[in-house]
């Protein structure tokens, strides 16, 4: 799964990344342990124009009566993401981009478990497929959420975890993104592939939600992370 990540860009980089049309009206502050129910920046398009917009993290199903589940929808699987009625609606309407420096996933030895950052071994930014929805309550204004969708992870990065959130190429972002696309393609929805990723051990302090901070993503000295498994 997919439960915390980094995202320390501002919205002028991620336009230009994102080749956005229109850029964001709100405001975000960067974040190195994005959590669910977060504020996120994602790129999606509507009414024919690509945008950068902030959603939270965590999706409501426009049918939902209320947003308490919010927080327990925060992955999709890419194996039924099409099938499951909190999912298939935003999946052939409302596909988005979530933009991220990494993720971090936790490593299980016997009792103890050792995050990880996994990042782009480009050092772009990631792509993460997502999907949105706009829930609208009783009162009040309407509500715009989020989810990223995991798919099996690749054999390099399998030994952390075995998922991994999904991401899109840049070659795809057009159809991904397309809502009058109901189906973009079984082609984009397969497992990760190998060597997309680099990935190193870090701190315990990403843990704690209320830690945040460019040293949460710095790797472990060599002789702490020789000691761990």
């Amino acid at each position: 799964m997919c439960g915390r990540y980094a995202s320390s860009r501002d919205a002028r980089d991620l336009a230009g990344a994102f080749e956005v049309e229109e850029p964001a009206e709100e405001a975000l502050p960067p974040s190195w342990n994005v959590a669910p129910t977060d504020p996120v920046w994602a790129v999606l398009e509507r009414d024919g124009t690509r945008r950068l917009k902030v959603l939270r993290w965590g999706l409501v199903p426009s049918w939902a009566k209320d947003a308490k589940g919010a927080a327990r929808l925060i992955n999709a699987r890419r194996e039924t993401v099409s099938a499951k009625p909190a999912f298939r609606a935003a999946y052939a309407r409302r596909r988005c981009l979530l933009p991220a420096d990494g993720y971090y996933e936790w490593q299980v030895d016997g009792t103890r478990k050792q995050p990880w950052f996994l990042t782009s071994a480009d050092g772009g930014p990631l792509a993460m497929a997502g999907l949105y929805e706009v829930w609208s309550p009783p009162e009040g204004e309407r509500l715009w959420t989020c989810t990223v969708i995991t798919t099996e992870a690749a054999d390099d990065t399998g030994h952390i975890h075995d998922r991994t959130p999904l991401v899109v190429p840049r070659t795809d972002w057009d159809r991904w993104l397309d809502p009058e696309v109901e189906d973009p393609g079984e082609h984009l929805l397969v497992p990760a592939v190998s060597g997309g990723l680099d990935g190193w051990p870090v701190g315990p302090a990403v843990g704690n939600v209320r830690n945040d901070g460019p040293e949460l993503v710095q790797p472990l000295p060599p002789e702490t992370s020789a000691t761990l498994f």
